[in-house]
């Protein structure tokens, strides 16, 4: 999230800034902390640092949940509500490829790398993460099936990204209409921007 706090406040409408001017992130891994954006109290968007990855439904791993498809399940559905529903900014994400040996590509809205959301959700809890016993914010976002760009690459989901005119929707519709916009974007809203190594890894 290589963006700066203040143009990111500006893309999302974000009327209250709780990040303490965050510097651009090159690089987020799960259980990290990154910026999201919200509903606040009042009714306006706010962002403020979360830290990535669900607990996991119980017994079934120990794996913390940095991405969703399955929201038919009744482990998610509590967290789909509007109120807990976020946009999480992002630049670019790096996905391997499925064949041997594995090839990481990182995919973007354009070679300038702008700053995109993918449709996320959000939670209270309490706990140890990164040492920390107490209250945590924590995130995750949605995936959907690849689009015809990513499916040579991944075949078995991408990120749930938003476009500008639909990210009222997922922050405030109704829970079915919201779930519309589980699908991949469309096939040239992504460009492939690196190849191999890269330093400039963010989110997924």
């Amino acid at each position: 999230m290589t963006s700066n706090r203040e143009a990111i406040g500006r893309l999302f409408r974000v009327l209250h800034d709780h990040t303490a001017n965050q510097p651009p992130l090159p690089a987020i891994y799960p259980d990290q902390l990154a910026p999201v954006v919200r509903i606040g109290p009042d009714g306006t968007r706010e962002m403020l640092t979360m830290r990535w990855g669900f607990p996991p439904p119980p017994a079934l791993t120990t794996r913390l949940v940095t991405n969703v498809r399955n929201t038919a399940s009744a482990y998610w559905r509590p967290w789909l509500a509007p109120h807990y529903r976020c946009l999480v900014p992002a630049t670019e994400f790096c996905e391997y490829s499925d064949n041997l040996p594995k090839t990481q590509y990182w995919f973007a809205r354009g070679p300038d790398r702008p700053a995109f959301a993918f449709a996320g959700i959000w939670r209270p809890w309490h706990g140890v993460r990164k040492g920390e016993s107490g209250e945590h914010l924590l995130f995750s976002f949605l995936t959907t099936s690849p689009n015809a760009l990513m499916r040579p690459i991944h075949a078995k989901a991408m990120p749930v990204i938003l476009s500008s005119t639909d990210q009222d929707a997922w922050l405030q519709a109704p829970l079915e209409e919201a779930l519309t916009l589980q699908k991949p974007c469309a096939d040239d809203h992504l460009v492939i921007v690196a190849k191999g190594e890269h330093q400039q890894t963010s989110l997924f």
